[in-house]
């Protein structure tokens, strides 16, 4: 005779169910009931059809699945870093086309990512249940920078600059800089106006004074005003600094520049939201672009070809899928090295000589 399958005892009344209530309910042992979740493979179907349905009637939920994670050592969790507002990830387009391709690279691998955006606060970083980090806007000098390098996790920072504890994935911010600075030099502009990305941590917007160009603590920015410098060598930079990455902050900055030097004929975004807003600054104010101003942006966004933006292209989804292939190799307990992919000038109809000279 085929043996007598075990049948579902009525549970305890009161409390709360756990697995051993599950299998003292069905006459079977808590490994099996275990397996019936964790190695199907183990059970015949029929038996695992039965533990299931008798879990769900008497209000078992499964295995935690954090006690899970760290019974195996993994949570599954990448976290991203940021330490700006939360929106950052969502309203700056550059910033959402690379967490996409970051999370194409690793979700073959059922790896998640949890954005922990944490402006002037580590405690989440600290606290995190993750297996990696990623760092893509962090202070060079912050306490949050400290507390993911301080975790020892595989970590790969993102448009920062090298650290012994971590890999490094960035682009030449400088290199594109200096031809977009270059370029308007040889059409001929004395005058060019800088809308600068944040310099530091603390929100401040207005000219940037030399003393705070020393301080800046963001590499992106740093970079970017270095190579503007390098580039438009013989012409007068008028650098101002913006309190957030919009089209809103760019508009006002720009106005700022033009009302306080009227001589600038041409103007460089560190981003291309910045450089909407430049555009927007020039037709509130009656100015053609480029004819009585030009504009150069930073990104080369899919939007900025239909604005007909000169703008400095890099390799957002490349970069965001380098990040990820290194991240997986990284867990993997593979070595990785650190990464420069290029930039480089992309002219369109947003920029000429002095009066629109072409």
């Amino acid at each position: 005779m085929p043996p007598a399958k075990p049948s579902a005892k009525a549970p305890p009344r009161g409390g709360r169910i756990t697995l051993r209530e599950v299998a003292r309910a069905l006459g079977v042992s808590v490994a099996t009931v275990s397996n019936a979740y964790n190695r199907p493979d183990q059970l015949s179907q029929d038996l695992r059809e039965r533990i299931l349905e008798t879990a769900q009637r008497l209000g078992y939920r499964g295995p935690d699945p954090l006690a899970r994670s760290l019974r195996r050592g993994r949570t599954g969790v990448v976290g991203v870093v940021y330490d700006a507002p939360l929106e950052y990830a969502f309203a700056d387009p550059a910033a959402a086309m690379f967490l996409g391709s970051v999370a194409h690279a690793i979700q073959e691998q059922a790896l998640n990512l949890l954005l922990l955006a944490s402006p002037g606060d580590a405690l989440p970083v600290r606290s995190a249940s993750v297996d990696a980090f990623i760092v893509y806007c962090a202070a060079e000098d912050s306490d949050l920078l400290s507390a993911v390098l301080d975790r020892g996790l595989p970590t790969v920072l993102v448009d920062q600059y090298a650290h012994p504890q971590a890999v490094q994935i960035g682009i030449d911010d400088a290199g594109g800089a200096r031809e977009a600075a270059r370029h308007l030099r040889d059409l001929g502009h004395a005058h060019i106006g800088v809308v600068c990305l944040e310099l530091g941590p603390e929100r401040h917007s207005g000219p940037v004074t030399p003393e705070r160009e020393r301080a800046t603590s963001y590499r992106t920015t740093a970079e970017r005003l270095l190579g503007y410098r390098t580039g438009a060598q013989g012409a007068a930079l008028y650098p101002v600094e913006t309190e957030q990455n919009t089209p809103q902050e760019g508009e006002l900055r720009t106005l700022d520049l033009l009302a306080a030097h009227p001589q600038i004929t041409a103007v460089l975004c560190m981003s291309d939201v910045l450089a909407q807003g430049a555009l927007r600054a020039a037709q509130g104010l009656g100015r053609s672009v480029p004819g009585d101003l030009s504009i150069i942006g930073y990104d080369d966004l899919p939007s900025s070809s239909a604005l007909g933006l000169t703008t400095v292209w890099q390799p957002t989804a490349d970069k965001g899928r380098h990040v990820g292939e290194t991240l997986l190799s990284l867990l993997g307990g593979a070595p990785a090295e650190n990464v420069t992919l290029p930039t480089r000038l992309v002219v369109r109809g947003s920029t000429a000589g002095p009066g629109g000279a072409r």
